[in-house]
């Protein structure tokens, strides 16, 4: 946590970087398993802390989340700052509404924090990036 952010899973030269934090990790590995078994390099970077990580140097950033690597952050509250992270061509599955009620799983299937979801939204932007 010292430097904000750290890869926690790496797949070599990835294809695509999923980057979450707190209880959206475990989403983001499963989702990168899965991915993986479908023949894509998946890193996750856990990035609790943003501050902390903008703090580092350029360098250090530069190898947790290079540039030339689509990025997918997983977060379950507001995208808000987000797009910082992941640049343009990323993404971010995010909240930017509320007032669901239901217990806490049923909500967060129903919101699109699962798997398949963020294989779906992981597989577009890997597909864009070889499209371009």
């Amino acid at each position: 946590m010292a430097r904000g952010a750290y890869v926690l899973r790496d797949a070599g030269s990835p294809d695509l970087i999923i980057v979450a934090s707190g209880s959206e990790v475990h989403l983001a590995v499963e989702a990168a398993e899965v991915l993986s078994e479908r023949g894509k390099k998946v890193r996750v970077v856990s990035m609790p802390s943003w501050q902390l990580f903008g703090e580092q140097s350029e360098s250090y950033r530069g190898e947790v989340l290079p540039h030339d690597v689509p990025k997918l952050a997983v977060e379950a509250g507001s995208p808000w700052g987000w797009r910082h992270w992941v640049g343009d061509n990323g993404d971010v599955i995010g909240l930017d509404r509320f007032g669901e009620s239901a217990p806490g799983d049923v909500v967060m299937d129903k919101l699109g924090f699962n798997v398949a979801n963020v294989v779906e939204h992981a597989e577009a932007l890997i597909k864009k990036r070889a499209a371009v």
